[in-house]
């Protein structure tokens, strides 16, 4: 199951995320995995939840995106809950690109996982492959 958190640049995304990190570590019985490029989360979020930098790993693009996600998930099958901030900066800002990115993601996560994913956009800018997700 997918969530995306939409909006432009500064519209609360990362924030509305961040209180639902917290929440799902708070009542979860699995693990909680955060992915983003860069680690401004870092302070944000509680330390229960995994926090992983993309940049760490190199991760670029949605090809490189859905294999990182899909051997987390391979290696660890307590992941329940996915949440993967600024998914368009790991796209290269490719609009296009996203509903493909996030169609192999929810065919990877299935309903066992729920993933929430910020994508920095206005809703009426999304393609329309993305709005199933909204």
């Amino acid at each position: 199951m997918i969530k995306l958190i939409v909006g432009a640049k500064g519209s609360g995304k990362t924030k509305a995320m961040i209180d639902l990190i917290n929440d799902s570590v708070k009542t979860t019985k699995g693990n909680v995995v955060v992915v983003e490029k860069g680690m401004k989360l870092t302070y944000d979020i509680a330390s229960a939840a995994r926090l992983i930098d993309l940049d760490e790993y190199k991760i670029d693009g949605g090809e490189m995106l859905y294999g990182f996600v899909a051997g987390l998930l391979a290696s660890n099958y307590d992941i329940t809950d996915l949440y993967i901030d600024g998914i368009l900066k790991v796209l290269d800002h490719d609009i296009n690109r996203l509903g493909v990115v996030l169609d192999e993601i929810a065919a990877i996560t299935g309903d066992s996982v729920k993933a929430v994913i910020t994508v920095s956009a206005n809703e009426e800018m999304l393609p329309h492959d993305v709005k199933k997700y909204l």
